[in-house]
């Protein structure tokens, strides 16, 4: 008596050439998480990495709007979808595919093909960094990804506030849950400086995101503050990051972008046995 069986599902496929795919993710929208993603990209390239972002958020893919690049992808002659080029950066992104204020009401098996073509079909070359900026929250797209690469480690971004972290907690016990190593917690408008006492003003708290690392066991990235300079820059389609590590706006996310390459360098040492450094 013969016994059908369904098939196994494919195992997570690295990407020739991708040395560490880094996702970004939070519990909750409005935390600021594509703005760090964006950001992060930014810094690691301006500190001389290879690096490639994947916009991930389908339901709201902003980082065409804050990198201030709209054109339409390219296809290869053999089909490979050629990334936009964008500040040094390699950037994929659905929002250059269905621009405009139209939503995409797309379901599971959907989203799960459109992660396969995104890291599979898009022709991302040598890369050391791959940031992949993920939709809010622990649903489809973030299981899908994790079903398609192997991901080097996973960020959480949270803003101080109660709400904020709890909704966090649960992103970090998903990523612990499928087996995705944590690079870390980082905290997002941690604080307000007054320009005109310089005194800080903590709007929505601070220092949740050192306590719930702490709690977790989990490495602390930083604190990012609230800065109109920030928001201002991925409003207007040139984020901080280009300022350089000694840009007025900019030093906190430069800071942010050495812990977590230094991180990495931890992850892939303790995975591997031996350090494999990425230059």
């Amino acid at each position: 008596m013969s016994h059908s069986h369904s098939p196994q599902p494919q195992a997570p496929q690295p990407l020739p050439g991708v040395d560490a795919i880094i996702a970004v993710g939070s519990g909750k929208g409005g935390v600021g998480k594509t703005t760090l993603a964006v950001n992060l990209a930014l810094a690691l390239a301006k500190m001389g990495h290879k690096v490639g972002l994947l916009d991930a958020d389908v339901y709201g893919p902003n980082v065409p709007l804050m990198l201030g690049s709209s054109v339409t992808p390219q296809l290869s002659a053999d089909s490979r979808i050629q990334p936009v080029e964008r500040f040094g950066l390699k950037v994929m992104s659905v929002g250059y595919m269905n621009p405009g204020d139209k939503p995409l009401i797309w379901r599971g098996p959907m989203l799960h093909q459109i992660m396969r073509e995104f890291m599979q079909r898009v022709d991302w070359g040598a890369l050391d960094y791959l940031v992949v900026d993920l939709p809010p929250g622990t649903g489809d797209v973030a299981i899908s990804l994790i079903q398609t690469v192997p991901l080097t480690g996973a960020i959480v971004v949270s803003t101080p506030s109660d709400v904020s972290l709890q909704d966090a907690r649960k992103a970090i016990e998903m990523f612990k849950q499928v087996k995705v190593d944590l690079i870390g917690f980082v905290e997002n408008m941690s604080f307000f400086t007054c320009p005109h006492c310089h005194h800080e003003i903590d709007i929505f708290s601070k220092g949740g995101g050192q306590r719930t690392a702490e709690q977790f066991g989990l490495p602390f990235l930083g604190q990012i503050e609230i800065d109109p300079d920030i928001r201002k820059g991925g409003d207007t389609g040139h984020p901080v990051a280009l300022e350089g590590e000694t840009g007025a706006h900019s030093k906190s996310l430069f800071e942010f972008a050495r812990r977590v390459h230094d991180r990495v360098q931890e992850l892939r040492a303790s995975a591997s046995g031996s350090v494999i450094e990425i230059q």
